[in-house]
């Protein structure tokens, strides 16, 4: 039985809980970072944005299982790697290299979380514009509003890099703000926001919309 190489358990621990918490059928890959002794483990969260810890301890091999039954493993205080599911991945993920766009104090993050979360409650509970309207309605108009835009040092040519709230979310939510800045990178179509203790990424705004569907004649 290949054993899963985690030595970083505490820290893993707090990554696979988080994700399990949001999505109980959450898969998690261990990808070993080479000459590292690290291992980047990388989840999907159920609003459609990839985020990651890089833990100690070096993983055998870039592999795919359930997130719960890896926790369960590290909970136990066992070693194995659980069977994986590797054909359950299908998610590419941002590259390698990356650009730097800026530094934003964690605060400032922070606050812009808690106020979208602040909006989603007074709309569901008010509604909107005197209109009563659903919970998942108001979370996927909030999840997709652009949060923060950031213009690159390059050059007023230099395309705007934009920020949705689903970063946001999942940065604070995965639990990787802490108390220090988040730097805002750019890798093609990925954007991603990275804190003291883990990423999260997301292809950029653009990439993401989708065309509504009609509403029922009922609304």
């Amino acid at each position: 039985m290949t054993g899963h190489g985690l030595t970083g358990v505490a820290d893993a621990g707090a990554f696979l809980a988080r994700l399990v918490r949001f999505d109980p059928a959450a898969l998690v890959r261990l990808r070993p970072v080479p000459g590292a002794g690290r291992t980047a483990l990388w989840g999907r969260l159920p609003w459609g944005v990839l985020v990651v810890r890089t833990v100690p301890g070096t993983a055998p091999q870039d592999a795919t299982v359930g997130a719960g039954e890896l926790l369960a493993e590290l909970t136990a205080g066992g070693d194995a790697l659980p069977a994986r599911r590797d054909a359950g991945w299908r998610w590419q993920l941002p590259p390698a290299a990356s650009r730097a766009v800026e530094v934003l104090p964690g605060a400032e993050v922070r606050r812009i979380a808690e106020a979208a979360a602040v909006t989603l409650r007074e709309a569901v509970a008010h509604g909107v514009a005197g209109r009563a309207v659903g919970q998942r309605v108001v979370r996927d108009a909030l999840l997709d509003h652009v949060a923060i835009v950031v213009t690159p040092d390059e050059g007023v040519s230099a395309a705007p890099v934009e920020v949705s709230q689903r970063l946001v979310q999942g940065l604070v939510r995965m639990g990787f703000l802490g108390d220090g800045d988040v730097r805002v990178r750019s890798a093609g179509r990925w954007v991603g926001l990275v804190g003291p203790f883990g990423a999260a990424w997301s292809r950029t705004v653009a990439d993401l919309a989708l065309t509504p569907s009609p509403a029922p004649p009922n609304g």
